[in-house]
């Protein structure tokens, strides 16, 4: 099976109007299967390619830069009778108060009333693990901000995708021989709740290096400034094909 992943924005909070909010989707023979995480500019980033909403979401952590798409995608899932309810979210079951409270909890989601948030989506909470179209996806957490607060998705063989987060040298460890592509979280300078160029090259031993495409960070000077380095870094839309399983 052929996978590829299309980013949809590559940017943080602040250069998510220029270089997209950081997201991408995993496509299977060339159709959409899972978008990761919808910020403000997700969602219409999606339909200018895809030409019809996501049918499944993960969703990494509760910023707005990575949720924010949501509440559009609400109004266009609940008033089109196909859609309403078929959207699955797989959400972290940690996440899912907060993520009640975030965007579930506004009194009077639609003004005449009559209609809860959770109408237009099919909510999986998820721990571990979580089976889509017939994968199998991991799902662990990273060091984001407050514990069991922001998780990375793996699918095996193919790709890691980190969210947002520190250095994450015991996780990555356990992937060291499995040849996946690692999309992770870096900017040129990294801070209490992002990664670096700095930390990667500190946390990270150098023959995980090339494995190491960089995404979320703050402008396209910082990108070329890490391409100097030797370093693999996405671009908004950029279609990455993944790698065949080891083995397989």
């Amino acid at each position: 099976m052929a996978w590829l992943m299309r980013f949809m924005g590559v940017g943080n909070s602040q250069a998510a109007p220029v270089l997209g909010s950081a997201s991408a989707v995993l496509e299977l023979e060339g159709a959409p299967k899972l978008l990761i995480d919808c910020g403000q500019e997700t969602l219409t980033a999606y339909l200018a390619h895809y030409g019809k909403p996501p049918e499944a979401i993960f969703i990494t952590h509760l910023h707005m830069d990575h949720i924010g798409g949501l509440e559009r995608l609400f109004y266009t899932a609940y008033f089109d009778e196909a859609l309403r309810g078929k959207i699955r979210l797989y959400v972290p079951a940690p996440l899912v108060p907060a993520m009640q409270a975030r965007l579930a909890d506004y009194p009077g989601v639609l003004a005449e009333g009559g209609a809860n948030w959770w109408d237009a989506f099919q909510l999986i909470p998820v721990s571990v693990g979580f089976w889509h179209g017939g994968v199998h996806f991991e799902v662990f957490p990273v060091r984001h901000h407050l514990p069991e607060s922001a998780f990375g998705l793996r699918l095996p063989g193919r790709v890691v995708w980190t969210g947002d987060t520190r250095p994450i040298p015991e996780r990555l460890a356990l992937y060291e021989s499995t040849g996946e592509c690692i999309a992770h979280d870096c900017g040129l300078h990294g801070n209490p709740s992002h990664t670096g160029l700095a930390d990667i090259q500190r946390e990270y031993p150098s023959q995980w290096w090339p494995r190491l495409l960089l995404y979320h960070y703050a402008s396209a000077e910082d990108a070329t400034i890490m391409r100097t380095h030797g370093f693999a870094v996405a671009e908004k839309m950029q279609a990455v094909i993944l790698p065949e399983p080891l083995g397989s």
